[in-house]
């Protein structure tokens, strides 16, 4: 297939990537190499990817419709993976523009030139963050989804909708993915798996709200990319059965999460275990926006592709931690 991923120097879009390029696939990826975390490290995941046969780069953002659409236009995927984004929760209380010009904007660019270029299958990353504090657990995609808790997730929630009436109107067949709390090697530094890492690592202080009364269905990055790619091959077609296919359109939301929650005090001692070293804690009240628990029904996603997510907690931290001294010895320091 002829696949373009954008966000393709991102945490997942590099794994997908990879992954892609390794069952034959030509990826495109696209991706604006913006600072919102240490550019470095987005440089030196493209540069892993970059050598490979099949795999193509443009840099550009999604609110750029011209080179969006150059890109699309010279490469003609035959499917289309959008995980480019403003992403994390807490950013968005600073700066909230970021979510609208990427996250809206820019997903209505992508959305656009998919109508008129018809990709086979369009796939689209939103987030467990838009079940809010659902008191129902596991959360499943027919769950309720109308109380967003922050703009980041209002954003998702939004995208979703108009990625469903594109597919309504357009005939788009659409999956959305719906992320929980991805960790693994080559991770980004905002979120805490690699932040936790690189703290401890480096005798720092360690932030934990709502003092470690919290919850994470943690899902090991080559889980989801597995997920991913075998979801890609998944196309729904309009009320095809009695999961989540929108009556009404080729539509489809996906759960992509391991369904087993951690508690972040044990996940905690887990890197504590994995890295040698304890953990200077500071407990802190719960931070705005923030949920007290994640907890994804991977039913859905077993039904349609034999495949859920299984890498256990401490198979995956091992990874993360091992992935992380070889980068600080071949790299230097994460920068923040």
């Amino acid at each position: 297939m002829r696949v373009l991923v954008t966000g393709a120097a991102g945490f997942i879009g590099s794994t997908l990537s990879h992954r892609l390029l390794a069952r034959g696939d030509e990826v495109l990826g696209y991706d604006n190499l913006n600072d919102y975390y240490d550019t470095a490290l987005k440089d030196a995941r493209l540069a892993l990817l970059t050598p490979k046969p099949g795999f193509s780069f443009v840099k550009g953002s999604l609110e750029d419709r011209a080179t969006l659409e150059a890109a699309f236009d010279s490469f003609k995927p035959d499917r289309v993976v959008n995980l480019a984004a403003q992403a994390g929760v807490r950013y968005s209380l600073q700066n909230p523009r970021a979510y609208v010009d990427a996250n809206l904007v820019g997903a209505f660019n992508v959305m656009e030139i998919a109508r008129l270029l018809k990709p086979r299958h369009f796939l689209y990353a939103s987030t467990s963050s838009v079940y809010g504090a659902s008191p129902t657990v596991p959360f499943h995609e027919s769950d309720r989804t109308d109380f967003p808790l922050t703009l980041y997730a209002a954003t998702k929630k939004a995208g979703e909708a108009m990625a469903h009436s594109y597919a309504h109107l357009w005939s788009i067949p659409t999956t959305m993915f719906r992320f929980f709390t991805v960790y693994g090697p080559w991770g980004r530094p905002d979120m805490a798996p690699l932040k936790f890492v690189d703290a401890i690592e480096n005798d720092r202080v360690i932030d934990i709200y709502n003092h470690g009364d919290m919850s994470r269905d943690f899902t090991y990055v080559a889980d989801l990319v597995e997920s991913v790619v075998r979801l890609i091959d998944c196309v729904p077609e309009r009320g095809s059965s009695d999961d989540s296919v929108s009556p009404v359109a080729p539509f489809r939301i996906v759960n992509i999460g391991r369904g087993a929650p951690v508690k972040l005090l044990d996940f905690i001692e887990t890197l504590e275990r994995a890295l040698g070293k304890k953990a200077k804690r500071n407990y802190l009240d719960m931070q705005p926006g923030d949920v007290p628990r994640t907890f994804a029904s991977a039913d859905l996603l077993e039904r349609l592709t034999g495949y859920r997510p299984h890498t256990s907690l401490d198979e995956g931290v091992a990874a993360l931690v091992e992935w992380y001294r070889e980068y600080r010895r071949a790299h230097g320091d994460l920068a923040y």
